[in-house]
């Protein structure tokens, strides 16, 4: 196409070579073009202005005007556009020019379209109907009607949007305007996707990428049409016609030379050429498009289905947190206080394996839920110092009974180097060891499962472990263990049914140790058992620090001087017996409310130390609840104590008026001193 622009310059009528330079910066201007230079704009105008002064070409200088207008509302120099398009205007109305004046207010609906002003924009396209130009009448109307499907849609006029672009979309279809109907076609979608007509939004919007593939892929697939992505189809035969029409005023006042001769062969020897290049461009896009278009289809058919199954995942796992949470708070309350009224040797020691196990659920179930962010690497290593052996003992003890099930012994060898104290995130360690210990145990019947914790070396500062858990159980095949540590995978149906379990257990495992800076390795035959190995790198506490960490676990918080007076909202009965025993063991009274509303009843009527608050209950919430309460008392501590999952929330708790969030079930000891926290 520069070569086209080129030859204008070859032009000898004056006026006709002025009309030249304005269509190039015309071109330049135009929204879809893609190179926008207001330099070069500037120079082609400024060359055109030299010789319509010359001439004294008046309506040409007004368009002059017009295109530095243009010019300016792309540069976003709206003042100086302002000015440009009065100058315009003086001169139209000065001639009494009905097209010109029309064409103007078109532009001037431009300008206000390009500000936001989207009312005036509509007032200015609305009254430039019918709009005419001697080159392009069609393509102005369009745009007209484009334009204003903008502006409406810009003020959610969804209807008027839609009947504007729909006849846009007639033009452009009948013309041939590609850019006009790709834009059209992407505001009908728009507007039906608005008023709630998915079919027909949908529709469009295949039309929208089909058009779009069919002007934006071309330059991908020939090199020839390189030199034509950069502007649409529509302003090549606008040019052409132009020069055409130059070429005609030329011959009918005698001046063909030998010069225009040549610029009309050139002419129509590129445009065969490039009539020749779109011919076989369009017959490979017409195949490339409606492969895309398959794709495109089977794709968003894809994406809308894992949209829903995320949809589903996200709310069965905020139901699941609740009702799994609600009766293990009972089993681990139920088991504190059970610890708590001196039960024989052999009682305390199935009820601290209970209770281990119960504290072990809480965490798995956390995890579960989170597995989104295990996945994303957003799961957190916390490190603290931790008694390696003690884990390991805690996890064998707690699997005691699982061993005997299958009539299995569990032989534990830990290296003598490993010291009391490490540092490390004794959650996410406690879970490796329980999935793999557990694994083995009922993989394994009349078997051994041997645990071993090895130095492989060790530093000033730390030691690597080598971790070993080896059975000899049924084995995995070797076809297996490529996915053995994929989601939900056991090996078989036949060993799934006969085994039970999830088969989330080794995928958890695996993303775990990845979280650890960790790689487990397998090594297995079937009939002779199975190892699992992997390393851990642990850093040593000095001397000190190891000795201060004793302390605080054998303190215990003491509240029972203070005679504290709570309210419990609770609506659960089991939770209410539970929390109220728990309360009493620390010498606190305590009132009982069943709903929310009874909880604003009794915080009106007495003088509580704190309160206890559940946020799911009948009526109204314990959010609300607080709320009601705060406007009445702003003093007393508002605690909320609630089976909702609070890794993402617990801020917008405290928001709402509360002083504390615990979740649970909870560690009454934390309980106590969370309690002891915020009435000191």
């Amino acid at each position: 196409m520069t070569v086209i622009l080129d030859l204008s310059d070859s032009i000898q009528d004056q006026k006709s070579k002025a009309r030249a330079y304005m269509l190039r910066a015309e071109i330049g201007i135009e929204e879809n073009y893609n190179s926008f230079n207001p330099t070069e704009i500037e120079s082609y105008l400024r060359r055109a202005k030299q010789i319509q002064e010359e001439i004294n070409d008046s309506l040409g200088l007004g368009y002059n005007h017009v295109l530095r207008a243009l010019t300016a509302t792309r540069n976003t120099s709206y003042s100086n556009a302002d000015k440009h398009f009065s100058d315009a205007e003086v001169v139209f109305d000065k001639y009494h020019s009905t097209d010109d004046i029309n064409k103007l207010k078109y532009y001037r609906g431009l300008f206000y379209l390009s500000q936001g002003i989207n009312s005036r924009a509509i007032e200015r396209f609305e009254n430039s109907l019918p709009i005419n130009d001697p080159y392009q009448p069609n393509y102005l109307r369009a745009k007209v009607h484009l334009n204003l499907a903008k502006a409406y849609r810009n003020i959610k006029e969804y209807a008027n949007a839609k009947l504007n672009a729909e006849t846009a979309l007639k033009i452009a279809n009948s013309y041939g305007f590609p850019i006009i109907k790709l834009q059209s076609s992407k505001i009908i979608s728009d507007t039906y996707a608005a008023l709630d007509d998915v079919k027909s939004a949908y529709k469009y919007q295949s039309l929208y990428l089909k058009v779009k593939d069919s002007i934006y892929n071309q330059a991908s697939i020939q090199s020839v049409a390189e030199a034509n992505a950069s502007f649409d189809n529509e302003f090549q035969k606008r040019h052409i016609l132009e020069l055409e029409r130059q070429y005609d005023d030329s011959t009918q006042k005698g001046k063909r030379n030998k010069l225009t001769s040549i610029l009309s062969s050139a002419l129509l020897i590129i445009i065969s050429l490039l009539t020749i290049s779109l011919y076989r461009n369009n017959q490979i896009k017409v195949k490339t498009n409606n492969l895309l278009l398959k794709k495109n289809s089977e794709l968003q058919l894809a994406k809308d289905n894992a949209e829903k199954a995320m949809k589903a995942k996200a709310q069965f796992l905020s139901t699941v947190t609740h009702e799994l949470r609600t009766p293990l708070y009972a089993v681990t309350g139920l088991t504190h206080l059970l610890l708590e009224e001196n039960p024989s040797e052999s009682q305390k020691e199935h009820l601290k394996s209970l209770k281990f196990s119960g504290d072990y659920l809480l965490t798995f179930i956390n995890d579960i839920l989170q597995v989104n962010k295990i996945e994303a690497r957003k799961l957190a290593v916390e490190k603290a110092p931790l008694n390696l052996k003690k884990i390991l003992n805690d996890v064998v003890n707690s699997l005691t009974q699982t061993s005997k099930e299958n009539n299995n012994k569990i032989v534990l060898n830990i290296d003598k180097g490993i010291p009391e104290k490490l540092v490390g995130d004794y959650l996410k360690m406690s879970q490796v060891f329980i999935n793999l210990i557990s694994n083995a145990l009922k993989f394994t019947k009349n078997g051994v499962v041997e645990i071993s914790a090895k130095i492989l070396e060790e530093d000033e500062t730390q030691q690597h472990i080598q971790f070993e858990i080896k059975d000899n159980g049924i084995g995995i095949s070797q076809a297996m263990q490529e996915n053995i540590f994929d989601s939900f995978s056991q090996g078989s149906v036949q060993i799934n049914r006969k085994y039970g379990g999830t088969g989330l257990g080794l995928t958890i495992v695996k993303s775990l140790l990845e979280l650890l800076e960790s790689d487990i390795q397998l090594e297995s035959k079937l009939g002779e058992g199975s190892t699992f190995r992997f390393p851990l790198i642990l850093e040593k506490l000095e001397p000190e620090t190891a000795n201060t960490t004793e302390a605080p676990n054998e303190e215990k918080t003491d509240l029972k001087n203070r005679k504290f007076k709570v309210l419990l909202v609770e609506d659960n009965k089991i939770n209410q017996v539970i929390t109220k025993k728990i309360i009493a063991k620390q010498n606190m009274t305590c009132d009982i409310a069943d709903d929310g509303y009874q909880a604003i009843d009794y915080a009106r009527s007495n003088r509580y130390d704190f309160i206890l608050m559940d946020i799911h209950m009948p009526g109204i919430s314990g959010v609300e609840a607080t709320k009601e309460i705060r406007k009445f008392d702003v003093s007393t501590p508002i605690i909320a104590l609630t089976a909702i999952s609070l890794d993402d929330n617990k801020g917008d708790f405290l928001k709402d008026g509360f002083n504390e969030v615990i979740s649970k079930p909870f560690d009454p000891e934390i309980f106590y001193k969370k309690i002891s926290n915020i009435l000191t």
